[in-house]
């Protein structure tokens, strides 16, 4: 028989072990998370929105398991996302998953009590979704991309690569929030070096196939690809206009270089949607959402395409070659 000073014994090992397992998503509870998205959802072994289930399972959370994924796409239409936002509410999730500025306001309208994370935005401060980086107070937090710090950055790229660089354009949707005072920041940047900014409004694939044509005709001598779900979501397209045009182009998505665009610099989305899963897993255990920090990025990567480097003519500087994270042949 056991004896009671065994018991003790057994019981107080188990509650040294207790913080490990306590971590460990609830047995037989099966969580719901809606994720929320602007653009379309691609096949997510290619689409960086995979990093958010990859994440999730390994904090324990699998689909089919303990785990409910609701997809939504407004399919590029900003205007269904507060009717898709309603709908997961009323499918009562445990968290909502904000791809971006858009969504992520669309949610709040949608519900002041349901947890949203949101991630890959670019000024949450700013756009007005929460008050503070450090308190965010409210039912919403998460990750920042940062990029409209990034966006003088993009320019002088350019200007090392194309000789005597006089009009640059810059790609914005229409309906972005975030785009105004971005594009500011490269016309800064720009006038000091005499370099003229057009900005080129699209909000949709016929419409960038316009106005890329518009930008040839206008003796445009490269372009900067602003950050924005419906840009990442046609980025083989923007790639492919950009060469046939002779266009040098710029963005903040690697997603864009490996879609035969020529460079990029900026956040690894991948990496903001992998640690969302770890703001939503904090959730679960009963953190609140405006307790917790929002994430800005710490680490910036830089992408070449040297095979649309040569079908463009252009020789890149040594010292972006040297720096690279990523060097495509």
């Amino acid at each position: 028989m056991t004896s009671r000073r065994e018991l003790l014994i057994a019981l107080g090992v188990c509650a040294l072990a207790a913080p490990f397992g306590s971590f460990a998503p609830q047995q037989g509870k099966v969580w719901r998370v809606g994720f929320l998205a602007l653009r379309r959802v691609g096949p997510l072994d290619s689409d960086f929105f995979g990093a958010f289930p990859q994440g999730m399972r390994k904090l324990g959370y699998v689909e089919g398991k303990n785990l409910v994924i609701e997809w939504r796409s407004a399919d590029g239409k900003p205007e269904r996302l507060l009717a898709l936002a309603s709908e997961l509410v009323g499918l009562k999730v445990d968290v909502i998953l904000a791809a971006g500025t858009a969504p992520a306001k669309a949610a709040q309208q949608a519900t002041k009590t349901v947890p949203i994370v949101f991630a890959a935005t670019n000024d949450p401060v700013g756009s007005g979704i929460v008050p503070s980086l450090v308190r965010p107070g409210g039912n919403a937090t998460g990750l920042s991309t940062l990029t409209g710090d990034i966006s003088s950055k993009h320019f002088e790229m350019l200007l090392s690569m194309v000789p005597n660089l006089s009009r640059v354009a810059v790609l914005v949707h229409p309906q972005n929030v975030t785009h105004p005072a971005i594009l500011k920041n490269i016309e800064a940047a720009a006038q000091k070096f005499g370099v003229k900014t057009v900005a080129i409004e699209a909000a949709n694939p016929p419409a960038i196939d316009k106005e890329f044509s518009a930008m040839a005709r206008e003796k445009i001598a490269a372009v900067i690809v602003l950050g924005d779900p419906i840009f990442i979501q046609q980025r083989r397209q923007i790639a492919e206009l950009a060469t046939k045009h002779r266009l040098p182009s710029v963005s903040n998505y690697r997603e864009s270089v490996e879609a035969s665009g020529l460079i990029s610099y900026g956040p690894s989305h991948a990496d903001n949607y992998r640690s969302a899963a770890t703001y939503v897993d904090k959730i679960f255990k009963g953190a609140k959402p405006g307790d917790l920090p929002v994430e800005q990025p710490t680490m910036f990567e830089l992408v070449l395409n040297m095979k649309t480097a040569k079908e463009l003519n252009l020789k890149i500087p040594r010292s972006l070659l040297t720096s690279a994270d990523k060097v495509i042949e």
